[in-house]
């Protein structure tokens, strides 16, 4: 007699997410995790843009090296302090929503 295998797919349950509910403590705290993320980012690259400025002052040999990642370094750490102003209005969002859900719209 031949053997009949069942195959069991665990990966093939759905569990029930309804698309309309958000968590938005959730969400607020993951906006808020990545804007100190951004911050810390902003933070570091200001700090190698000062020291490639210092490199350029006592490294005259390679100063014009020293610039350009000097440079570079303020450009990252711009860009990283926008990240960070980004995400802290998209925290900001989310705990309004959160905020909003609670009272249902009443005076809007």
């Amino acid at each position: 007699m031949e053997k009949i295998f069942h195959h069991h797919h665990y990966f093939h349950h759905h569990f029930h997410h309804p698309k309309d509910e958000v968590d938005y403590k959730i969400e607020e705290k993951h906006h808020k995790h990545l804007e100190h993320l951004g911050e810390l980012a902003a933070v570091a690259a200001g700090a190698y843009a000062v020291h490639e400025k210092h490199g350029a002052i006592n490294d005259p040999e390679h100063a014009h090296t020293h610039k350009v990642h000097e440079e570079i370094a303020a450009a990252a750490a711009v860009g990283a302090g926008a990240y960070a102003i980004h995400e802290h209005h998209a925290a900001k969002k989310a705990d309004d929503e959160a905020h909003a859900k609670k009272h249902h719209h009443l005076f809007c």
